[in-house]
């Protein structure tokens, strides 16, 4: 049945997706950005009009971090579920800026869960990211590990949220499911992240600069694999775990009505060979820089996604050949 959906984030690359999905199934979506130039505005503009205009879609330029804008927001719309994407992204912005990413991804956060707690929504499900996994290194990454060693704080404000939601769950029996996303890339992406960077530089012949001596390895995610996977979960109202045990906690699940599940691609791939793949499909040579990892930086993400396949029936599968052409298509068309 069409029910009513807040998308923070709404104007973001994987928000601005997810919108133009669940408003496609039939349900009524309301839509939440800053629009904060972090990157480039008139992208955020171009992804919202494709959607706006469209029946069952208001959208609000709204500071997550405005906790009265958000309660008022919360009060007059009466949500059934809300999806929380918004938030400072990027791991080396963090060594820049890290005040920003304490407004939006720890107040910002914390303002939606009491929105939540206050209007008994439904489903709380939240962006947390692959980069809590931090200086782990045993592959693949599994949402049972421990994740207590962050190396950014891009990364210590998602497992915060985590703990955040886990909080709320446990206190105020909010249903709450936090999805750590790995490396997403796709048509709209983000201009901040390496295939876009990449894709600019080469058809410009400026060198890109390639991490850890090209050695770095990613579990590369397309667009529609994570927004198929968000789809998914949203359906799947988590309840307590009837075989939890303090004894030995499982940080996966909980008592409480929460859940967290990894949405990759279950298939790391080295930047170098991303690099190949994307020369092809640009039909055009990279000029590379080099370089040695970044602080912050990890060298290799590898996602478990077998709680995600038992709890909703569904594996990301997109190749990166793929993945990549159709990303080049968009980005040739958009850009002329």
């Amino acid at each position: 049945m069409p029910v009513k959906i807040l998308v923070t984030g709404a104007a973001g690359f994987i928000g601005f997706h997810l919108c133009r999905r669940l408003l496609a199934s039939g349900n009524q979506v309301i839509g939440l950005d800053n629009l904060n130039d972090y990157y480039d505005v008139r992208l955020k503009l171009d992804r919202l009009e494709q959607i706006r205009g469209r029946d069952h879609f208001r959208f609000y330029k709204i500071d997550l971090s405005d906790r009265e804008a958000v309660s008022r927001l919360f009060s007059e719309q009466g949500f059934d579920r809300v999806v929380n994407l918004a938030a400072q992204a990027g791991v080396r912005y963090s060594l820049i800026n890290p005040y920003s990413y304490a407004e939006t991804n720890l107040m910002g956060f914390l303002n939606i869960l009491e929105g939540c707690r206050h209007h008994r929504i439904k489903h709380l499900v939240f962006a947390s990211s692959s980069s809590v996994y931090g200086a782990n290194t045993r592959m693949p990454f599994s949402v049972h590990d421990n994740v207590d060693h962050p190396v950014s704080l891009y990364a210590a404000t998602k497992k915060a949220n985590e703990l955040m939601a886990h909080t709320y769950a446990s206190l105020f029996k909010l249903p709450c499911t936090g999805l750590r996303f790995f490396t997403v890339y796709g048509p709209w992406g983000r201009p901040d992240m390496a295939l876009f960077l990449f894709t600019r530089a080469i058809l410009e012949g400026n060198p890109i600069d390639v991490f850890n001596y090209g050695k770095m390895q990613r579990d590369f995610t397309y667009i529609d694999d994570i927004i198929e996977g968000v789809v998914r979960v949203l359906e799947k109202i988590p309840e307590p775990d009837p075989d939890w045990n303090g004894r030995e906690p499982d940080s996966a699940s909980s008592y409480a009505p929460y859940r967290l599940y990894n949405i990759g691609n279950n298939d790391p791939v080295e930047l170098l060979y991303f690099i190949e793949v994307l020369e092809g499909c640009l039909g055009k040579k990279a000029l590379k820089n080099l370089m040695p990892i970044q602080p912050g930086d990890v060298p290799a993400t590898f996602a478990d996604v077998a709680d995600l396949t038992r709890a909703v029936g569904f594996k990301p599968a997109t190749s990166i050949e793929d993945g990549i052409q159709r990303f080049v298509d968009w980005y040739k068309d958009y850009y002329k």
